[in-house]
């Protein structure tokens, strides 16, 4: 069984629709895809209309949140929530503080860029990449004004957070967000912890700590993480007893990375699915 826990439609930052994701993970050669787009549900129904026969969808989310990084400072981190109730309000509307944060973050950074002559129509592109906004959307613009070659090219330097244009944005604190979603019926995945060329790293003490607010697991097998760190993390996991996924980390186009690039072991989402009593798994 080959599955891939982490991949992202145009309903946040991938290029790929939630119907032409599933299918996808379908040629593929997947028997189990994730739809985790940032801090939205809104691919779920499409993902789950379009789902190939005996293809399984686990429906999830990745949530922007910050942690405490290694130098004690606050650190920007992902966290995976697979399963959870999306009606719980106390999640429902941390949800949408995040999609608002999102496009204000953007829409300030598409200004500072407009104001020193990258982007022609700053308002335009925020329109474009709607509710859940993100930086993606900003270097897909700044391809097509010809500031950039390439999608990796803008975050190399244009939308680095060492850069001059990047602005932050008030995430979620990273115990609160294991506890809403173990509230809501979820169960929370920490997202390539280790990914060193993303910048700061989140400090090895805070991933114990959340292991008594409910974390269920950690992404080991990651684009972002080198042989060292995939054993670091198997390591962690096993001293903490959390279950560990492998993931493609799947953006479409955004990314030269296909998906079902590194998967998960099926006892491992066997572990997930156990502790979840949100929403079910759900088979085509």
């Amino acid at each position: 069984m080959r599955i891939d826990l982490h991949s992202h439609s145009t309903a946040s930052d991938g290029t790929d629709t939630p119907a032409d994701l599933v299918r996808a993970a379908a040629t593929a050669g997947l028997d189990v895809v994730a739809l985790t787009d940032h801090d939205t549900t809104a691919g779920w129904d499409e993902a789950v209309a379009a789902l190939p026969s005996r293809m399984t969808l686990v429906r999830g989310m990745e949530m922007s949140c910050t942690g405490r990084g290694e130098d004690g400072h606050p650190v920007a981190v992902h966290l995976l929530a697979y399963l959870f109730d999306p009606a719980d309000p106390v999640f429902a509307a941390e949800r949408e503080r995040l999609r608002t944060e999102r496009v204000g973050r953007i829409r300030a950074m598409a200004y500072r860029m407009a104001e020193d002559g990258l982007l022609p129509d700053p308002e335009s592109v925020v329109e474009a990449a709607g509710p859940v906004a993100g930086r993606p959307h900003l270097a897909r613009a700044l391809v097509e004004a010809g500031v950039v070659p390439t999608v990796g090219a803008a975050f190399t330097d244009l939308l680095s957070p060492r850069g001059r244009y990047y602005v932050p944005k008030d995430d979620t604190a990273l115990e609160d967000a294991v506890r809403m979603v173990t509230a809501a019926g979820g169960v929370t995945v920490l997202a390539h912890a280790r990914a060193r060329a993303r910048g700061r790293l989140l400090a090895l003490d805070h991933v114990e700590e959340l292991v008594d607010h409910g974390l269920g697991g950690l992404e080991a097998e990651h684009p972002d993480h080198d042989a060292a760190d995939v054993r670091l993390m198997r390591d962690m996991a096993a001293n903490l007893g959390l279950f560990v996924t492998g993931s493609s980390d799947y953006h479409g186009a955004n990314k030269d990375i296909g998906i079902g690039r590194f998967t998960t072991h099926p006892a491992a989402l066997e572990e997930l699915i156990a502790r979840t009593s949100g929403v079910e798994v759900v088979v085509g």
